[in-house]
């Protein structure tokens, strides 16, 4: 029947990545499905770069269909409370953006930002909810460092950031009303060897058409609106990401601002370890191993002996958060055990933390 042909405009969403919700085709035309596009990919490139250096492993992101859909609406996606990153366009309006990921895939995520490998999720707590956000934040950073190419050089910071699991009744971007149209980009997060799990950026439909806007304008050489001066200003109209040269005031550029975990050192940028220096790690000292079958084990009884692999003698095995860093010898302080430190396994500490 000729009602179920699409349209150009919806045609030119689907092409575009911009599918979903087709009845609002006439609200995102193909020219600013094109422009949102990019902002999709520069969220999953940004999570995957940012989780691939937390994971230490393979990560794929693959932008799934756009959809324009109210608060109330995208709640249903949802089986079980999501956990949501909220934050707001510092230097752009201060415009609102939430991240929203169910809760295994928070999990994942501040598993890995505390050093583990992200097969064992932890038990839910303050402490990793704290680290999620971390982890979150690092990439609403990096995506808002590569936006700010593509803004003309806008100087772009993640402010106004906050965090927690859901409660009932939750909408994505709890500074508007729940019937509010949102633009909603999923990304798939696959890693090696881990479930993979999604992470929805989400924008209010009208904040969503501004920002292509503004990024049709840079693309058609109009001039940047001016900011406040900042202390560091960047003279020549330098841009960052390469953007257009416009004259006008000094672009503020600053390195985008993550809320640390732990104190930092120095100033600048804090590195990654600065950000999880004060996050506490499991430190394991193995004496050795034996591999027995199943009868066997059901066949132990108090007083049965276990051969470990190792020769009496031979130094233990420190491990922090299961990965190998160090050989020692146990040693007897007061009356607990200790272990003194003979060898250090060359970059094991490295690995421990990333």
């Amino acid at each position: 029947m000729p009602d179920d042909l699409l349209s150009p405009d919806e045609i030119n969403a689907l092409l575009s990545g911009g599918g979903g919700d087709f009845g609002d085709a006439d609200e995102i035309s193909s020219s600013d499905s094109e422009q949102l596009a990019k902002v999709s990919d520069t969220f999953a490139n940004s999570e995957n770069s940012v989780i691939n250096m937390l994971a230490g492993k393979n990560v794929t992101t693959s932008v799934g269909a756009t959809e324009t859909l109210t608060q109330e609406e995208f709640t249903v996606k949802f089986s079980e409370l999501p956990f949501i990153f909220s934050s707001t366009f510092g230097g752009f309006d201060d415009k609102p953006i939430s991240l929203v990921v169910d809760q295994r895939g928070a999990l994942t995520l501040a598993d890995l930002m505390m050093g583990g490998g992200g097969a064992e999720l932890p038990e839910p707590s303050d402490l990793y909810w704290n680290a999620a956000q971390e982890g979150l934040s690092q990439i609403v950073g990096s995506a808002f460092t590569s936006l700010s190419g593509l803004l003309g050089g806008r100087r772009l910071m993640p402010e106004n950031t906050t965090s927690a699991l859901a409660e009932d009744n939750w909408i994505a971007i709890a500074v508007e009303p729940a019937d509010k149209k949102l633009w909603v980009s999923p990304v798939n997060v696959s890693i090696d060897g881990l479930k993979p799990f999604n992470i929805w950026t989400c924008l209010t439909l009208d904040n969503a058409l501004d920002i292509s806007g503004a990024m049709r304008d840079t693309l058609e050489g109009k001039p940047v609106p001016s900011q406040a001066p900042s202390n560091n200003p960047v003279g020549g109209g330098g841009m960052m990401g390469g953007g257009r040269q416009n004259a006008g005031p000094a672009v503020d550029v600053r390195p985008a601002a993550f809320q640390p975990l732990g104190g930092g050192s120095g100033g600048g940028a804090p590195s990654p370890i600065d950000l999880i220096a004060d996050i506490p790690v499991r430190v394991t000292v193995e004496l050795g191993k034996a591999r027995k079958s199943v009868s066997e084990i059901l066949a132990l009884t108090a007083g049965a002996v276990v051969e470990l692999d190792k020769m009496a003698g031979e130094p233990v095995d420190i491990l922090v958060n299961g990965k190998l860093i160090a050989h020692g010898e146990v040693v007897v302080i007061d009356e607990n055990f200790g272990v003194r430190i003979t060898d250090i396994i060359p970059g094991g500490a490295a690995r421990a933390a990333s």
